[in-house]
């Protein structure tokens, strides 16, 4: 049984760590705030973009657009695949970037031919230890998703995809639900279904009571705001993989707390039974001592006193 000093030590070992994990869920949560507000202040423009385009749709039924399946055909499962994936740059988060690679490996185990693009040291590391190849990796930190960054990506995958490297892109990333809970979703992102932007105006759309007049044509237009459309489709993927990073590591931390708390509860009793017996121990050692002395010096005591 360890003794007084080993468990006092133990004890400031474990309060040292919560420390750091309470530091930790501090800094994630202003993490996860900051994300949120900046993406809540770009939102609208992408948002407008969206509308715009359902607009088109609901003008005109005839547009031949590479980013959208055509009206009347199936989608094609051949073809080489594109994969976004997004995960963080450290661990520390729960079970955040192995739920994404679980998400990624399920593709790569349903079609042979995809080219993974990777954001995220983990992920980084996770494919090349198991030796999967990357396409290519985007070397800069996931703590930090910006609207620039988010061009370079689409810029790098779209330029494959207009140039017919890529059938299809798929975007793997975590999506923060509710503010509360994070799910790893398998999402295409490219090529688009029509019936996504056919729907009815919302409250806050504005309907189409005249034609449009397109110049100098639909498809360009369509492939103008198309590319503004993904890099904030790709750059609220990223603010939303950040945030629930953020809340992934406040839960692992919050957790973590908890466990302190309690083996710190459980140290504590256990000191106090060995400092308890130790003042026994003492005290019995004491009383002993004191008799020993009495019967050496005579002092009227029997042996069996």
């Amino acid at each position: 049984m360890p003794g007084a000093k080993e468990i006092k030590s133990r004890i400031k070992s474990v309060k040292d760590t919560q420390k750091i994990t309470n530091a930790m869920y501090l800094i994630a949560s202003t993490k996860m705030r900051r994300a949120k507000s900046e993406l809540d202040d770009t939102r609208p423009y992408f948002n407008a973009l969206q509308a715009e385009i359902k607009r088109i749709f609901r003008t005109a039924s005839d547009i031949d657009s590479r980013y959208f399946y055509p009206a009347d055909s199936e989608p094609v499962d051949n073809g080489t695949y594109g994969c976004l994936v997004i995960t963080a740059d450290k661990g520390l988060a729960g079970a955040y970037n192995q739920n994404v690679i679980r998400e990624t490996q399920r593709l790569l185990d349903a079609h042979d031919d995809v080219k993974l693009f990777v954001v995220g040291e983990y992920g980084r590391r996770y494919f090349q230890r198991h030796d999967i190849p990357i396409e290519h990796s985007f070397l800069y930190t996931a703590q930090n998703p910006t609207i620039q960054r988010a061009r370079d990506i689409c810029s790098l995958i779209l330029g494959m995809y207009d140039r017919g490297e890529l059938q299809k892109l798929f975007l793997m990333y975590t999506d923060l639900k509710n503010g509360l809970t994070e799910k790893a979703v398998s999402t295409r992102l490219l090529p688009f279904h029509r019936a996504q932007f056919a729907s009815a105006p919302k409250e806050n759309e504005r309907a189409v009571r005249e034609p449009f007049e397109f110049r100098p044509s639909i498809g360009m237009i369509l492939d103008n705001i198309m590319q503004s459309y993904i890099t904030g489709y790709i750059y609220s993927a990223l603010v939303d993989s950040f945030c629930s990073e953020q809340n992934a590591r406040m839960t692992a931390m919050s957790s973590a707390n908890r466990n302190a708390e309690k083996i710190l509860a459980g140290l504590s009793v256990q000191y106090n039974r060995v400092r308890q017996a130790a003042i026994t121990r003492e005290i019995t050692e004491v009383s002993a001592g004191a008799r020993a002395q009495r019967l050496k010096h005579g002092k009227g005591l029997t042996a069996d006193e």
